[in-house]
């Protein structure tokens, strides 16, 4: 995998992106604004089943409504952090918290598409409440977007995070 992140980075377009400074900043600072969207569009409908948002609504219409809104900040998030990475292949391959994060990330979109295939299903009045097993599905999503947040971060700072695991030696 070094080798590929070696080849990529000497390529024209990583030295292009690279090359103007305020491109890595702006890409940056809108992937960090749509992993926000992201999650707070996957939390209302997370607080939602578990009855702490929006009752008074059948959970199919506040899928609805915060749906496209994830889905759209996943699309932006996954266009920028391509980008990013092939900005700065080698920082990016070469840490822990990245290949967890983009683990994580399969994890979440599947189960969000899934969760949101059953949810859309649901044909149960606003004020029915929901069995403990979705409950515990709304929760176990919202756990994984803020743990793709944390290591996202954590990437600048692997070798600190992981120890003797980094991949950096």
């Amino acid at each position: 995998m070094h080798a590929f992140a070696d080849w990529l980075q000497a390529t024209a377009l990583s030295s292009s992106i690279k090359s103007a400074s305020w491109l890595i900043p702006l890409l940056q600072s809108i992937h960090i604004l749509t992993i926000g969207v992201v999650f707070v569009s996957s939390l209302m409908i997370v607080l939602r089943v578990l009855g702490y948002m929006r009752n008074d609504e059948a959970v199919g219409e506040v899928w609805q409504r915060f749906a496209p809104w994830m889905w759209g900040g996943v699309i932006v998030m996954g266009l920028t952090g391509l980008t990013l990475v092939v900005a700065e292949p080698v920082r990016e391959f070469t840490t822990v918290s990245f290949w967890i994060k983009m683990l994580l990330v399969a994890v979440a979109v599947t189960g969000n598409a899934l969760y949101g295939r059953s949810l859309m299903r649901v044909k149960r009045p606003a004020a029915v409440d929901f069995p403990l097993s979705a409950k515990a599905a709304s929760l176990a999503i919202a756990l994984v977007w803020l743990a793709i947040i944390f290591l996202g971060r954590a990437i600048a700072y692997d070798k600190e995070v992981w120890g003797s695991l980094s991949l950096h030696g």
